[in-house]
């Protein structure tokens, strides 16, 4: 087994999992659990500058350039700590299936929990090779241990392979990123890179440089009760209103319908009574304008309610939570060229694809730590049916090693 799936294998049963309504940082304390091992590990390869901030669970460490390639560009890899509040993170239980024979697969026998082909066609394309699933109770967890693990083997491989030269490379693991607030106290100074990749994407090949721009509403209907019985003309229910708010955005601007460069209005939870009701949204778009439109709207609809229903029946509040890194990303295309063409040397075919999403990577590069995406050779996340391909895996390691000879090859 080789160091990058001993990796993961140990990281993933570690319950990281954070929480969007915690209001602490890091959100669960697990998260240091596994930050404390990441410092204890990178202590015994013999990395270098490792800080581990004890206050807000990250992790930050060098591999000291290779002699002669001191002037190269310090480049960095990011990867967070952190899984997906939609699925629980506790409990994991990963076991390899071993050449995957393109059939479905059965993941609990007692709860008949199976990975159809059906509902995920695109595994198919893995037959032969090994994949790490679950039980199917959980998330695997491979968002983005799975990263954690690739930046982790590739460290040990150049610190203990002197003769593969490199300039400086700086790690960097961080909370949080799940629910939006994995780059809220990196330190950008102390990380101290020109610049970076997050290794947070999905299937062998992929590489992005474009997310959407994003916010999050929320949407509070107040309501009035009265007595069923004597209701007419009384009672506001605010459930049903805020079912008509719903009603009034675009029915197929939502991600059930959506793909590629389409943004989209998100319903993502509700509560409530007769008396109040909050709904929570996401709002997306990779074009700015289009992003601001629905933003304008989304507002239009509460206007238009409020005179139906009364002032001040519906309030909106509109955060918006991280910009399409693309803006900032265009002067470095050099990182994109070079990940592609290492790609290529793995016999991979690079797919450069908007990410239907956010990574760390976009609000860093806002932050002046210019930030595209890597693959980490996982898919499904943020499911049960989640998956990753050791193969893919290993390969993803090897890229990160080919960019760092590649920048070790630069001078500044």
């Amino acid at each position: 087994m080789t160091k990058t799936i001993e990796n993961f294998l140990q990281y993933a049963v570690i319950d990281t999992q954070s929480d969007e309504t915690s209001g602490q940082a890091p959100s669960t304390e697990g998260q240091h659990n596994l930050a404390k091992l990441l410092t204890e590990q990178l202590s015994q390869m013999g990395a270098d500058e490792i800080t581990y901030d004890k206050e807000h669970c990250y992790v930050y460490a060098s591999v000291p350039a290779s002699a002669g390639c001191e002037n190269a560009p310090v480049l960095g890899f990011i990867a967070h700590m952190d899984t997906s509040p939609a699925v629980t993170g506790a409990g994991v239980k990963p076991r390899i299936v071993e050449q995957y024979d393109g059939e479905d697969i059965l993941l609990n026998e007692d709860k008949n929990i199976v990975l159809r082909t059906a509902d995920f066609p695109e595994i198919k394309r893995l037959k032969g090779q090994d994949l790490i699933v679950t039980d199917g109770t959980t998330l695997l967890g491979a968002d983005d241990k799975a990263g954690v693990a690739e930046i982790m083997a590739m460290a040990e491989h150049l610190l203990t392979h002197p003769e593969v030269k490199h300039g400086k490379i700086r790690l960097g693991f961080t909370p949080d990123e799940e629910i939006g607030e994995g780059t809220d106290h990196f330190n950008v100074e102390l990380f101290g890179a020109d610049f970076a990749f997050t290794v947070d994407g999905g299937e062998l090949g992929e590489l992005e440089h474009e997310t959407f721009n994003a916010a999050g509403a929320r949407l509070i209907v107040h309501g009035r009760s009265v007595h069923p019985g004597s209701a007419k003309g009384k009672m506001i229910n605010s459930i049903l209103v805020a079912q008509e708010f719903q009603s009034l955005l675009p029915v197929f601007q939502n991600p059930m319908y959506t793909e590629g460069y389409e943004g989209f209005f998100h319903l993502d939870g509700i509560s409530g009574n007769v008396e109040e009701t909050t709904a929570e949204y996401i709002i997306r778009d990779h074009d700015r304008a289009l992003f601001e439109e629905k933003k304008e709207l989304f507002l239009k609809c509460v206007q238009f309610l409020n005179l139906k229903y009364g002032e001040g029946t519906l309030e909106a509040v509109i955060t918006d939570s991280y910009y399409n890194m693309k803006e900032v990303l265009v002067p470095y295309g050099h990182l994109m060229e070079n990940a592609a063409a290492a790609l290529k040397e793995l016999g991979a075919e690079p797919k450069v694809n908007p990410i239907r999403g956010g990574t760390d990577g976009a609000r860093l590069s806002y932050m002046g730590l210019p930030c595209p995406n890597l693959c980490t050779g996982g898919a499904n996340y943020h499911s049960r049916f989640e998956y990753a391909c050791v193969q893919s895996m290993e390969k993803v390691t090897e890229l990160l090693i080919k960019l760092a000879v590649r920048y070790g090859e630069i001078s500044r």
